[in-house]
Order: C-alpha cells, then sequence, then structure tokens
C-alpha cells in the first residue's frame, strides 16, 4: 500500500448504511445481495497501479474492527438498538466478498458478493476508496486540494454574505476528493458559517458533534423486489411498511423514486403521509417533484408546512438557493449536498456508483424519474418491471377517474 490508509474507522460512512442494515438485520437476514460498481464518465482509464492500491485499501479496510467508543456513540443515535449495535460489535468486512478487476481498456470493475446485511456495507467505503486512490494517482493531488480550498473559500464567503440563505447537510462521503478534505470541508462550512446542519458521514459528526443525517436508498426498496411473496410493483408499500414498523414514526424521510415517483404515491397513503416527517427528491425535475408532493399532501389535508422536501440530487449551491426561494413559503425544505462540497476541484467529479443488481439470485433495478440513472444487468427484467409499475399506475388511475 502506497498511500496512507484512506478508511481508518468503521463509521466513515453515510448514516442510511446503518439505518437500512438496522431493518434487514431485524426482518431479512435470509437475503443475499450483489452489488456492481459502474463509472458513468466517458474515457476514464484506471490503471494496473491504480488496481494494486485499491485491492490494498480494500485488505487495510477489512481488517478494521469497530471500536468502544464508535459503538457507544452509535447506541447514542436515539433509533439505533443495542442488539444491533451489538451485532456490529461482532461484524467486520470480509475480503471474499469483494472481487475486483480490470479490463484490457482500463475498465474497472468491483463485485461484491454476500449476505445483504453484510455485502451492502461494502458501498461506501468502496467509492471513498476508488475515488481518493483515483484522484490521487491520476493527479497532482496538492494542486486539486488546492483548487477545492480556493472554491470553498468562496462558498464561506457567499454564506456570510448573505448570497446563500438556506439549510443544508454535507452528503459527500461516495465522491469525495480524500478523507483529509472531507473532514475539512466539514468543520469549517459548520465553523464559519451557521447553515449546514449536519454530515451523512458518521464518524465526522461524531468527531465534531453534529448531527448524523440520513434515512435510507435506493438499494432498501430495490431489495423488497428479490422477496418472492412481494409483487413488484408494490416494492415501495412493504419497504415503508417495514421502514415504520421498525423506527415507529421516527427517522422517517421517505425516498420517493427508486420505482418512480407517480408509483410511489400510490402507496403514498393518507397513513403514510401521516408516518413520515418528509419525502427526498433524487431524480427528475425537482420543481415538477415538489409541486406533485405538495398537491399529494393537500390531496389528504396535511399542511405542507408540517413536511419536508429534502432535495438531494446533483446540488450545487445555486441549485439550492433557487429551490429554496421557490418552495420555501409552501413546504419545510431541506438539502443534502455532496460532490459540490467534497469534490468541486479544477478537475471534474467522477460519477461513480456502486448498486445492488440480485437479490437471492433474482436482477432488481431501479427506474428513477429520470433516464441515465437506471441501473439493470439484466434488459428483460427491466422490461418487466417497467410493464408491472406502467399496469398498476394506468388501473389505479382508470378506478379513480370512475
Amino acid at each position: 500500500m502506497k498511500l496512507e490508509p484512506i478508511i481508518v474507522s468503521l463509521l466513515d460512512t453515510d448514516l442510511y448504511k446503518f439505518n437500512m442494515d438496522q431493518v434487514i438485520f431485524h426482518k431479512h437476514t435470509d437475503l443475499n445481495g450483489e452489488y456492481y460498481f459502474k463509472c458513468r464518465n466517458e474515457g476514464v482509464v484506471f490503471t494496473p497501479e491504480m488496481l494494486e492500491e485499491i485491492n490494498a485499501q480494500i485488505d487495510y479496510l477489512c481488517a478494521l474492527r469497530f471500536k468502544k467508543d464508535e459503538l457507544n456513540y452509535l447506541r447514542s443515535i436515539r433509533f439505533i438498538k443495542n442488539d444491533y449495535v451489538e451485532f456490529l460489535r461482532l461484524w467486520h468486512p470480509i475480503r471474499e466478498y469483494v472481487e475486483t478487476g480490470l479490463s484490457e481498456d482500463g475498465e474497472l470493475s468491483v463485485i461484491v458478493r454476500g449476505p445483504l446485511f453484510s455485502a451492502m456495507q461494502f458501498e461506501i467505503y468502496l467509492l471513498e476508496i476508488i475515488n481518493e486512490v483515483y484522484f490521487r494517482m491520476q493527479y497532482d493531488y496538492e494542486v486539486l486540494r488546492a483548487s477545492a480550498e480556493e472554491r470553498l473559500n468562496q462558498k464561506i464567503e457567499d454564506f456570510k454574505s448573505g448570497k446563500y440563505n438556506f439549510k443544508f447537510a454535507e452528503f459527500g462521503c461516495r465522491r469525495r476528493l480524500s478523507r483529509e478534505w472531507q473532514d475539512e470541508v466539514v468543520r469549517r462550512l459548520v465553523d464559519e458559517t451557521k447553515n449546514c446542519v449536519g454530515t451523512s458521514n458518521v464518524y465526522l459528526a461524531m468527531k465534531y458533534h453534529l448531527t448524523p443525517i440520513g434515512t435510507y436508498a435506493h438499494e432498501y426498496v430495490q431489495m423488497y423486489q428479490g422477496i418472492d411473496s412481494i409483487p413488484l410493483a408494490y416494492t415501495n408499500h412493504y419497504a415503508m411498511k417495514d421502514w415504520f414498523n421498525e423506527y415507529d414514526g421516527d427517522n422517517g424521510t421517505a425516498l420517493t423514486d427508486t420505482l418512480t415517483t407517480d408509483l410511489f404515491l400510490l402507496d403514498f397513503t393518507r397513513a403514510m403521509v401521516n408516518n413520515y416527517s418528509g419525502v427526498r427528491h433524487d431524480s427528475g425535475d425537482p420543481y415538477v417533484w415538489g409541486d406533485k408532493i405538495i398537491d399529494h399532501f393537500k390531496k389528504y389535508g396535511v399542511d405542507p408546512m408540517t413536511k419536508t422536501l429534502l432535495f438531494s440530487d446533483s446540488l450545487d449551491f445555486e441549485r439550492a438557493q433557487a429551490l429554496y426561494e421557490y418552495f420555501k413559503d409552501r413546504a419545510k425544505v431541506s438539502f443534502g449536498i455532496g460532490t459540490f462540497c467534497s469534490n468541486d476541484t479544477s478537475a471534474g467529479a467522477l460519477n461513480i456508483v456502486i448498486k445492488l443488481q440480485y437479490v437471492n439470485g433474482r436482477p432488481v433495478a431501479k427506474l428513477s424519474d429520470a433516464s441515465g440513472k437506471e441501473m439493470c444487468r439484466d434488459e428483460d427484467y427491466m422490461e418487466y418491471l417497467k410493464r408491472s409499475v406502467d399496469f398498476r399506475i394506468n388501473r389505479e388511475s382508470k378506478n379513480d377517474m370512475r
């Protein structure tokens, strides 16, 4: 390993990994998952030296264990339960679950296979490793860091001057420039502005006494596609039901676009609207989405000002400020801002993902509200899933018109 260790704490991940894993630990330990890496940028080449470093960093990751103070911190989070923390005392990343490779043209391959409660934890760690290895070995890191610092200085000045006046959480783990730079960004945004209200990074939340922020990701809804007894077009219903049962109405921000927001709203019934504190946007036109969600709240007689619209789709501060101005008098508005905080440099950021693709041997997929975010290794399944979703939406729309 030529670089310093990139992951030095198993808390160096997004909070929602623990949230989702706790539900799996309590309700679905029989599920096995397969995750696949994809770089969405054109022309990105990984070298054999990069692959060697990535493998060495994964080896180091898999030697880590949760420390006593880290477990105690997790236990202090109000909705994390003691039996799950005790499970984490025993858990560690298993190296044999991760397979890496490199094609002749420099395309990186990473596959994670294993029990879902364990395999799912690798995603953020691996993305943090891959991203930092790439930027340290492809570029002059100090030049990139200097450009990132210059841009951060301007962002902070723009908050101080009043150009931006919205509240947000830092969501930058998966595509950060480096561990040390994300640490610096979070520290300075919290110390030098009044606008950063927390971070998704559990380690940094513990270190700086911040609020750790996150609920669940697309993979949580996707995993229900792998359960034989659940019809594909009803996975949102079962996912939200299990989530509510696990957290008893706490930790309640629902992600809408795993199988399109239109399908989600069919299951976001009066009971679910009341049970959840808000919803998160992650694809499609955010203005159309927000108007649609507000209308949905009003449909059930719920004041949208009592609910939160959380925006998190490829945001920068300009987009966030515009959304804030548009919605602030109609609903609670918050933002999760990732790459623009943790990897805004003179070089373009990588658009890298690791997505759940199989559960118990069955393909699963995310449809999203926008083209380009879909990812499925089985085209026949993807078409079948789309037909299932469209059939339910069309059928229930016709029923509503009667």
